[in-house]
């Protein structure tokens, strides 16, 4: 027995180094088989920067590669960085343009991310595909809302009635959404709402508001002219009592942070963190 104890233990810093020896590619495959879903033709979900044969040192999960995000993940000593949204500032990161014309801001990110040699993953679309959605259920179950998504559609709740005014400080407060905004009487009381997190687009909101007739409409941001107009004309009209808009990134973030300490369990032996997006928006006081 004694001699089984001493094996058992003489082994797990060798399986340890082991995993402390995996290589970022090798790390997204391990993600890639835990979220499976068919390739995309035009998906998203590939690297966007560094060595993907390099040694995973530390892992940071994110919402977005800001620079902030990047500095501090550095500072912790994670090289692969995974986050939810762009790091080159379109959907797609395309950064040829930007080289092109020598712009200041995206060579000053470049150069931080090659002189630490950091890699950059993008997943976005694995999240959102695999069922239920990673992204709609982490915001669901952080504001308390998930006993109360329609069985038909998860982007419908019918909630205990309420006032829009605290809904919405509610769901900021949970949410950690810095720069709240809303549209409506905020003592209308409420109970039927739908929710679009980050930036679903005009066509999609719109179709659910058709479906499910609402009280409140809550989503991360949307074109002004686009879906906050049409909520606001529906508030005018009388067919909507309000809406929410509660940023981007708060409106998504808990899902990431699911991510990160799934990922924990999946990569053992390699510090996993969840590094926070900072809203970059705040109220004028």
């Amino acid at each position: 027995m004694k001699l089984i104890v001493l094996i058992a233990v003489s082994l797990f810093p060798i399986a340890s180094a082991r995993a402390q020896n995996i290589t970022a590619a090798e790390v997204i495959a391990r993600i890639r088989k835990e979220y499976p879903v068919e390739a995309q033709p035009n998906g998203v979900d590939t690297f966007k920067a560094g060595d993907s044969t390099a040694r995973v040192t530390g892992i940071s999960v994110t919402m977005m590669a800001t620079l902030d995000v990047l500095q501090r993940a550095a500072k912790q000593g994670d090289n692969l960085i995974i986050t939810h949204e762009p790091t080159f500032y379109s959907h797609r990161d395309t950064a040829l343009l930007f080289e092109k014309e020598n712009d200041a801001v995206f060579a000053a990110k470049q150069k931080f991310i090659n002189d630490h040699g950091l890699i950059i993953w993008r997943f976005h679309d694995a999240p959102h595909l695999v069922s239920p959605d990673v992204i709609k259920a982490a915001v669901a179950r952080t504001l308390g809302w998930s006993a109360y998504a329609s069985k038909e559609d998860p982007s419908i709740y019918v909630l205990p009635r309420t006032s829009l005014r605290d809904l919405a400080v509610n769901a900021a407060r949970k949410l950690d959404a810095g720069a709240l905004r809303i549209s409506g009487d905020g003592s209308a009381i409420i109970s039927k709402v739908v929710m679009k997190e980050g930036f679903s687009g005009f066509p999609a909101i719109r179709r659910l508001i058709q479906k499910a007739n609402p009280d409140v409409v809550v989503f991360g941001e949307d074109h002004e002219w686009e879906a906050v107009e049409y909520v606001v004309d529906a508030i005018s009209e009388g067919r909507i009592k309000g809406l929410v808009v509660l940023g981007h990134i708060p409106s998504e973030q808990s899902g990431m942070k699911d991510v990160a300490e799934r990922l924990r369990a999946l990569i053992p032996g390699v510090p996993v963190h969840f590094t926070p997006t900072k809203d970059p928006f705040r109220p004028v006081r």
